[in-house]
């Protein structure tokens, strides 16, 4: 995976109520990597950030301002540096355009009270030289942090309850300045054990009693023996969770049975133009989060493909001549609707 999804396995898994097994995870992966290139597709751009040097012809002052430079489908999110003809641009003298609602931005305009210009190199021809971040926007928030120091290597990352709760396959993160893209998830002992007198296998029991209830977030996942729990809600040292969760079997659980979560995720370092680094424990995790609309419409694309696959591309409404494929219901109007939102329309050049 070199590129995050807009949604998780996690979401679909949840609207599925699909079991935990290796094959419908790979099955709702390959949805997931189709859906994102399909909501690129039809929005015509890409939504996650991406740090490279883009090259661009100076522009020609036959057709255009000599001082504007249109980015096309290379939007861009915060300026680095600028450079045209192996010569650096000072950034006070770069405009990003437009300035009331960017980034994403379209395009850079050389201020013209200053003695900056396109060109100088032996040719036009990939002349000026963009560094930055590009695409959509950069909205993260903060969600927990590391376990474990990290070196440059570890393809492994141990993370605290909250970041489990927080993320899943397909979540693209960022510790420190850099990012890495979650591809896998494993169970970590938490270090506690079922207190009190266990539990039965009856659906209405619901509290998990363990050592220190701060130890665990609202919306993370447990493993005690074979059954997954969702963690509801937490007061002191009691969990209340779900039972029988992600397509487990609810059973009966002996006091001082370990506790397990999965908080060490699996990941691609040094992504989407970073580089991989070292890490202190406690290092901060943020998470990306794609514009809600986008995350939506993915979902719906990838329940379709699952849906669809699982019925053999044969799922039909009606009969006889009014027969027709279902798609599921409202999703031509989803893609509407985020395409008017969130997609990037043609801008039409005047010669």
């Amino acid at each position: 995976m070199s590129t995050p999804w807009y949604a998780t396995r996690e979401e679909i898994k949840a609207e599925l109520d699909v079991k935990e097994t290796a094959r419908s995870n790979a099955r709702i992966d390959r949805a997931l990597a189709d859906a994102t290139e399909a909501v690129h597709g039809q929005l015509h751009r890409r939504f996650y950030p991406i740090v490279a040097t883009r090259y661009f012809d100076w522009p020609s002052a036959e057709y255009r301002p000599s001082w504007r430079l249109w980015l096309d489908d290379s939007e861009l999110i915060s300026l680095t540096s600028v450079s045209s003809g192996g010569v650096a641009i000072p950034l006070a003298d770069v405009l990003l355009e437009p300035n009331r609602s960017g980034p994403p931005y379209t395009r850079l305009e050389l201020s013209i009270g200053t003695s900056a210009a396109w060109g100088g190199g032996s040719t036009y021809q990939r002349d000026i030289a963009i560094t930055g971040l590009w695409g959509y926007r950069d909205d993260v928030t903060p969600v927990g942090a590391t376990a474990e120091v990290l070196d440059a290597t570890e393809t492994s990352i141990d993370v605290d309850a909250a970041t489990s709760a927080a993320v899943g396959v397909g979540s693209l993160l960022r510790i420190d300045a850099e990012r890495v893209i979650v591809t896998g998830r494993q169970q970590l002992d938490t270090g506690q054990t079922l207190s009190g007198s266990g539990l039965t296998n009856i659906n209405n029991s619901v509290t998990v009693t363990v050592q220190n209830g701060a130890g665990f977030s609202a919306g993370e996942t447990i493993l005690i023996d074979g059954e997954r729990m969702r963690v509801d809600d937490i007061a002191g040292n009691t969990l209340v969770v779900t039972r029988a969760w992600d397509g487990s079997t609810i059973a009966a659980h002996t006091a001082g049975a370990p506790i397990y979560a999965p908080r060490a995720l699996t990941v691609e370092r040094g992504a989407l133009g970073t580089t991989a680094a070292t890490h202190p424990l406690g290092a901060s995790v943020s998470l990306w989060v794609p514009p809600g609309p986008v995350r939506q419409l993915t979902i719906a694309e990838a329940l379709t493909d699952l849906l669809q696959g699982r019925s053999g591309y044969a799922r039909t409404a009606g009969s006889g001549e009014n027969e027709r494929e279902t798609f599921g219901r409202g999703l031509a109007d989803l893609r509407a609707r985020v395409y008017a939102s969130h997609g990037r329309h043609a801008r039409m050049r005047s010669v």
